[in-house]
């Protein structure tokens, strides 16, 4: 973008004096993201009127040294008739650089003349027309990224990341120009990865980047913002933490707005990164035509709200089908094992453990609740509302079964069925088959933005006490639900 500083945003600048705070941020800013910075003619005829002659010329020999606006037109008689007639050489100056902006020649005016502002609001060009603290604001706004984080993985810059590692190695053989490209973009453009260490040494890698750029496909795919996993890696079989950095990654587009995301992957035979990414909705949209290597890709929003719930929770996750054929249950679930299924919560106590140990559970997306509820109601589609008892007292969590409910009392079944989705030793899942155990396979999708507490519960007549076991909840009662927790509804589907 091109951006005008106005006189009084120059002087400032180019003064010896210490700037703002505010404008120090503001300039970092736009000079990070490289915007054009300009001035306008009219602001030298601005500065050659001040009349003390050293500091007349030390500001100008200063102003010089940034772009100067070429052949900016000069404002016409409707122009004037809308800001009025100039008074005296600073409005006609004040004029020139405002009509420079009525006529796009630049994008955003930086000025902290109140006059310029007011003529704007007449032109219908106030929003293009900042103060420092307004420009500040916009720009943050424009470039402030929410970063997911957890407590098992570290978030470097690439120049932080030793790739003479072995971990490394599998990648400099699969793609030749690794190192040239690891140093030209990565490190030079200063991107950040999130890294899984054990003993120092990296056992996972992801690397994100945002693109408003056509994907090289045949036909291509159209230019709209997305993210690119240019790496992902994972050098520990069986431990979920592939499903880890997915569920990193599609937070950040959800954070940031971005609603698809895609990677590029030359494929195997019984390949486990397709596999993987084949149960998030990740689909394959042929081949880049610069190397044959496959491209799949994957979007958050629903294009046929008619699929079934299944089918959208799988293709589109995280959005889910919420609408009055969807039932809806309330789990109650202790804190003990509420920390271990759901590790990442926000609002929980942190333990050693966090930062020590791989929690394969709660490390994955799929999940498994074990009950000795008798109830008989859920079904996949079903979604499923974590009540966190005792210390809390309030839901927390929301997810969807993915899989038939089993009921059994065989430990060899109840192992089978519930895999790497439990948060269970051997021995506590031995004790839980013996009860005849009701297993209920789902994917967790969201934390409540704003968990709903027992009194709100009461008080929206959806819960009459702390429920002792899995209890159905009829629509209405989850709409509100919805609404109190603040659940994004960008991801649900009614």
């Amino acid at each position: 973008m091109k951006i005008l500083y106005d006189t009084n945003i120059l002087i400032p600048i180019q003064d010896p004096k210490i700037l703002s705070p505010d404008l120090q941020e503001l300039l970092a800013l736009i000079r990070e993201h490289s915007h054009q910075e300009v001035i306008h003619p009219a602001s030298l005829k601005d500065i050659e009127n001040d009349n003390d002659a050293e500091r007349r010329e030390m500001i100008l020999s200063k102003l010089r040294g940034y772009p100067i606006l070429p052949s900016p037109p000069l404002p016409d008689d409707s122009f004037v008739s809308l800001v009025g007639t100039p008074s005296n050489s600073h409005d006609i100056n004040d004029n020139e650089i405002l009509y420079s902006l009525y006529k796009n020649l630049v994008d955003f005016i930086i000025t902290e003349d109140k006059g310029i502002r007011r003529k704007a609001f007449r032109l219908d060009v106030d929003h293009r027309v900042f103060s420092i603290s307004s420009a500040l604001d916009y720009f943050k706004r424009l470039y402030k990224r929410h970063e997911p984080k957890h407590t098992l993985l570290k978030q470097l810059y690439a120049h932080e990341i030793d790739i003479n590692q072995p971990f490394f190695n599998s990648l400099k053989r699969d793609y030749t120009d690794f190192q040239q490209w690891w140093t030209e973009k990565c490190v030079k453009q200063s991107r950040k990865c999130w890294i899984y260490e054990e003993e120092g040494e990296i056992k996972g890698f992801l690397m994100l980047k945002e693109e408003t750029e056509a994907i090289d496909t045949s036909p291509p795919q159209p230019i709209k913002p997305r993210v690119k996993i240019t790496t992902l890696k994972v050098d520990l079989s069986g431990s979920k933490m592939g499903e880890l950095f997915l569920k990193l990654a599609f937070q950040y587009c959800i954070n940031n707005n971005f609603f698809e995301i895609y990677l590029t992957h030359f494929e195997t035979n019984d390949d486990p990164l397709v596999y993987v990414i084949g149960n998030y909705g990740f689909e394959n949209i042929g081949k880049r035509t610069c190397n044959g290597e496959d491209v799949y890709l994957k979007k958050f929003k629903v294009e046929d709200t008619s699929l079934e719930p299944l089918t959208i929770a799988n293709r589109y996750y995280p959005c889910f089908k919420d609408d009055e054929s969807i039932k809806k249950f309330i789990v109650p679930i202790k804190p003990e094992y509420h920390d271990t299924l759901f590790p990442d919560y926000s609002r929980r106590q942190l333990t050693f453990d966090d930062y020590t140990e791989i929690n394969v559970p709660g490390n994955a997306i799929k999940k498994a609740y074990l009950s000795s509820s008798r109830i008989t109601k859920i079904t996949p589609g079903s979604i499923v509302l974590f009540y966190r008892s005792k210390d809390q007292k309030a839901i927390t969590a929301i997810g969807v079964v993915d899989q038939d409910p089993i009921r059994t009392t065989d430990p060899t079944e109840l192992k089978r069925i519930v895999g790497k989705r439990s948060v269970y030793s051997d021995e506590e899942l031995m004790g839980w088959a013996k009860e005849n155990v009701f297993v209920i396979p789902f994917k967790h999708h969201f934390y409540l933005p704003n968990p709903l507490s027992l009194s709100y519960l009461k008080e929206k007549d959806i819960l009459k006490s702390h429920p002792q076991s899995i209890t159905e909840i009829n629509h209405e009662q989850y709409v509100a639900l919805k609404s109190g927790g603040k659940l994004d509804e960008r991801f649900t589907v009614n």
